[in-house]
């Protein structure tokens, strides 16, 4: 350590020779991704001796040394607390949990601590480095506090970036369990509307014309059949704010339980609060992606949780 940076030697062979300076950076320090390098090099924490390089097109000679100043990731606004965190595959790079329901992703207004992001803060300890130089978990996308399900963690910006990659691409594998208002009569279909925040309410998410929201995408299956609902699968070729909520009851057939995009029957509503089931019927079953690092195809699935799985079976047909 070294004025709050880390200090890394860096020596670049003959086989880097021709390269740009930042992609056999990025292959030489595994740790940091190629925009970092960019970032850092650009910024004047790359030197040769006791000159700064500052252009990462720089064409690499061959065997030449390096020392790169890495700032210390400044202190995330966030307390490491210990919560339980069900979490079903770790390794250097990255996490994968099954998020309780009623937890919330990361600290805002109104939930400043109790959150998945203090929880993982307190399990990462000293092994979490700084995503984007902060030193907080890397949240590559979300799911609502009151959704349960597969959620996938970045611990370094790699790891961070290679995940986030395969969001845009939509090469993330999604699919959710729903149970839904009345029995859709098509098995299948797929609903492509974009959404944005509603013009009316914008604690809400609403479809909107071509060309004003970003382009949404929901495929969905009918797979059982139940009194005055069904269980659906939908599997997502894009992830938006709200997406399953907002499409399914877009045709007819909100969520179970849904505060904000529902009109639950009156039934279900009775049968709700014996069951004392407070939330939306909506499950992230499976996920699967590429590992950013390693490269191998990982593949995750989640049972119901005992709320929705003790719904499913009292509506049961």
């Amino acid at each position: 350590m070294a004025g709050g940076h880390t200090m890394i030697d860096i020596a670049l062979d003959s086989s880097h020779a021709g390269w740009r300076l930042d992609r056999a950076l990025a292959e030489t320090v595994p740790s940091l991704s190629r925009e970092r390098l960019k970032v850092l090099t650009k910024s004047g924490a790359l030197t040769a001796g006791d000159k700064a390089v500052r252009d990462p097109a720089t064409k690499v000679k061959g065997n030449e040394r390096f020392r790169l100043a890495i700032p210390d990731p400044e202190p995330a606004h966030n307390v490491p607390q210990e919560i339980p965190l069900p979490i079903v595959f770790e390794d250097a790079h990255l996490l994968v949990v099954d998020k309780p329901a009623g937890m919330v992703v990361h600290p805002a207004a109104g939930n400043r601590d109790g959150t998945m992001v203090n929880a993982l803060l307190h399990h990462c300890g000293g092994s979490l480095s700084g995503i984007g130089g902060v030193a907080r978990p890397g949240i590559v996308h979300r799911i609502d506090k009151d959704t349960s399900g597969l959620l996938v963690v970045a611990k370094h910006d790699k790891a961070h970036e290679g995940l986030a990659r395969q969001f845009a691409d939509h090469s993330i594998e999604r699919r959710y369990l729903a149970i839904v208002s009345d029995v859709p009569r098509q098995a299948q279909g797929t609903i492509d509307a974009p959404l944005a925040r509603s013009a009316h309410d914008r604690k809400k998410i609403a479809i909107v014309p071509q060309g004003r929201g970003k382009r949404a995408v929901t495929h969905w299956t009918r797979k059982r059949l139940l009194r005055d609902a069904a269980l659906v699968e939908c599997r997502l070729e894009t992830g938006r704010t709200h997406q399953v909520r907002v499409h399914l009851a877009s045709i007819g057939h909100p969520l179970v339980g849904d505060p904000v995009y529902g009109r639950t029957r009156k039934a279900h509503r009775e049968l709700l609060k014996e069951l004392k089931f407070h939330r939306q019927a909506l499950h992230a079953a499976h996920l699967g992606f590429i590992h950013p690092v390693t490269k191998g195809r990982l593949s995750f699935d989640s049972a119901l949780p005992s709320d929705m799985q003790e719904l499913f079976t009292a509506l049961g047909v």
